[in-house]
């Protein structure tokens, strides 16, 4: 069997209040330019330190549910040792033990093989750090 590797960087604006951006749309196009049809692994990777990758449901109100527990479980407040930045920031910090900074989904016949509602996700709850970049990786 024939193996290939590719990979691209996305770069994306996450904005000033805490967010649950969805890539799904963007491993799509990346899988239709680069899988061409082959089965394989699609990564996705962000490279930061206060930043995740998750698989959930998006558009009924499961984003704004993990970002609510992400509050309750993570508060903003000074209780971390880690403590530049804003205000409660040492918490996004320990944000990608929780939401880990990556996921690898299974791609079929050039599709990723999700199920009827999960979406792939990069999840911030870094408010001072706008712009962060995403690595898609395919193997197949």
């Amino acid at each position: 069997m024939s193996t290939a590797f590719t990979t691209r960087t996305l770069d994306i604006t996450t904005g000033t209040t805490e967010t649950v951006a969805d890539l799904t749309a963007d491993c799509a196009a990346f899988l239709r330019e680069t899988a061409e049809g082959r089965d394989g692994l699609l990564n996705i990777f962000v490279p930061h330190a206060t930043a995740g990758i998750a698989v959930l449901e998006t558009g009924a109100g499961s984003d704004e549910d993990l970002l609510a527990a992400l509050r309750d479980l993570l508060p903003a407040d000074n209780r971390w040792h880690h403590r530049h930045g804003t205000p409660g920031h040492g918490r996004d910090h320990v944000l990608p033990a929780l939401v880990p900074p990556h996921a690898t989904l299974p791609v079929v016949a050039g599709h990723m093989a999700l199920g009827t509602w999960q979406s792939v996700c990069l999840v911030d709850t870094n408010t001072s750090n706008t712009d962060r970049r995403v690595r898609l990786s395919f193997l197949g």
